[in-house]
Order: structure tokens, then C-alpha cells, then sequence
């Protein structure tokens, strides 16, 4: 025997009404217009940055976050052949500036980098313990400096410190630079590690660049080394190829080459570029 159920009409429409909802809600979803993808103008931009530029990026930095509401620069401070090693391993970042033009041209043959451009430059200097200040006056006098401090060879400072060394032996002797080379206490990954150690008593001397020199005004006394013996430091900067931020990257590069950056620079002790 055949049983049937009957359902009222009124129980089967309100059975039927979230289907009807869920479809009308997929429908309208696949019909709506999306926006277009933008990109991003606002976040945050990675800068990896040279030690020497900590200061005056970070002034620029806040001047860039006040220009353009709802962004952060994050900066990233180290030497750049460190910087260079963490792009080259797949690290994220927008912009690189380095210290010299071996560790970007490096990451511009590996096409991991725009076309970079020079947007400041820098000298090495010697920074002295005030203790000291009284017998090394001079840069002949560097001998005096038993615990002196400078960079590996990888790093930028300490590779001009090496050509300044090659130069002052020509001049001073051969004699000259074996004593400066023996006084050698350690040898530090980015500059600001070497003006650490002289700030705080550990060692007598070492080599940094006049910005940094700057940064610990007061700290430590300055010895000018003769500009025939001296070398410039270039600072080239590029976007990343993967930038994340693109838009931020290439806003921050405009900063930094514009005459607020130049100021900001100037300011830090950056010095101008020499014309060929």
C-alpha cells in the first residue's frame, strides 16, 4: 500500500527561499563589476640602506611618511655587502642603496635590481678616543693608534680604507703602513660597528666616513686624511626588480634625489660629488 504526505504549500516556499537566496546572492556576485587592481600607494616600502645612511634616512623617512598618509618606511641598516647577500637569497625589499658601486653593479648583472644612479657621496675620515686626541693629530700620526679599527675588505669603509693605505705608503713608506696594518685590532661588517668601538673606549682609532664622524660629534676627535691620499665614496641607489611596492619604491628614490634629500644629506655630512 502506497502511502502519500502532504506538505503544506506554505512549508515547501519557505524551504525553498534560501536556495533561491544563495543562488540570487552567486549570481550577483558573479555579475557585480570588480574594481581594478591597483597599485598600492600606500604601506609600507623596504628600504635596505648602508649603516652610513641610517641617520639621514631615517630624518627623510619621516618627512616621507608625512607626505604620503597611511605609509611606513621600513628600514633595513647594514653593510652592503650584507644587503647585497640578502637580495641576492630572495629577500623582499623595494630599494637598495649602497655604500659603493661593487655590491649594486654585483646585483645589476643578476638583474635583481633597476638601472642604479649615484645620489651621494661620502669621505673616509679617522675618528680618534678623545684620550687620544693630544699625539694623533694627523694622519701621518695614525701609527700612534695601537687598537685600530676598521672594516673586512667586503665592507665598503673597508675596502677605501685598503686603496688609502696603498696610497700612504708611496708617500709615508712601506715601513709606514706595516705598523698601521699590525695595530689592526679587529675588523668590523659595517661602519657603524667601527665607530661603536672607538666611541666606547675599545679601540683608538678607525676609519669611517665623515657622516659618520658627524653622527658622534662630541664623542670623538676627527683626523682628515690629505685628499691626495683619500678616495670618494659613491652612493648608488635602484629599485628592486620584485619590489613589492613598486609605487612607494620609486616615490621614496624621488625623495632622496630631490632637493629636500640633498639638504637632508648635506646636512649628515655627505659631501658632493666630484664632476670627472
Amino acid at each position: 500500500m502506497q502511502v502519500r504526505l502532504s506538505v503544506p504549500s506554505k512549508l515547501l516556499r519557505r524551504a525553498r527561499q534560501p536556495r533561491a537566496l544563495l543562488t540570487m546572492g552567486l549570481a550577483a556576485i558573479l555579475l557585480c563589476p570588480r574594481a581594478p587592481r591597483a597599485e598600492s600607494g600606500t604601506g609600507e616600502v623596504v628600504v635596505f640602506q648602508a649603516a652610513s645612511l641610517k641617520d639621514a634616512f631615517a630624518r627623510l623617512a619621516l618627512r616621507f611618511e608625512a607626505e604620503h598618509p597611511g605609509t611606513k618606511v621600513v628600514a633595513n641598516s647594514a653593510g652592503s655587502q650584507e644587503l647585497r647577500a640578502q637580495i641576492e637569497h630572495g629577500a623582499s625589499a623595494d630599494v637598495f642603496a649602497s655604500a659603493d658601486r661593487r655590491h649594486m653593479d654585483a646585483l645589476v648583472a643578476q638583474g635583481l635590481v633597476d638601472a642604479p644612479s649615484v645620489f651621494a657621496c661620502n669621505e673616509p675620515v679617522v675618528v680618534v678616543r678623545t684620550a687620544l686626541a693630544a699625539s694623533l693629530k694627523s694622519f701621518a700620526d695614525l701609527p700612534r693608534a695601537e687598537r685600530l679599527v676598521v672594516g673586512t675588505p667586503e665592507v665598503p669603509v673597508g675596502a677605501y680604507t685598503r686603496q688609502i693605505l696603498e696610497k700612504a705608503a708611496a708617500r709615508y713608506g712601506a715601513e709606514w703602513t706595516a705598523r698601521v696594518e699590525a695595530n689592526v685590532a679587529s675588523r668590523e661588517l659595517n661602519v657603524r660597528q667601527v665607530l661603536s668601538k672607538v666611541v666606547l673606549g675599545e679601540a683608538d682609532a678607525g676609519v669611517v666616513y665623515r657622516s659618520d664622524a658627524r653622527a658622534a660629534a662630541g664623542k670623538v676627535a676627527v683626523v682628515t686624511i690629505p685628499p691626495e691620499l683619500n678616495v670618494t665614496a659613491e652612493y648608488p641607489l635602484a629599485l628592486l626588480k620584485h619590489a613589492p611596492n613598486p609605487t612607494l619604491g620609486r616615490a621614496w628614490i624621488d625623495l632622496i634625489k630631490s632637493a629636500a634629500g640633498a639638504a637632508a644629506l648635506r646636512d649628515a655630512g655627505f659631501v658632493p660629488c666630484r664632476t670627472p
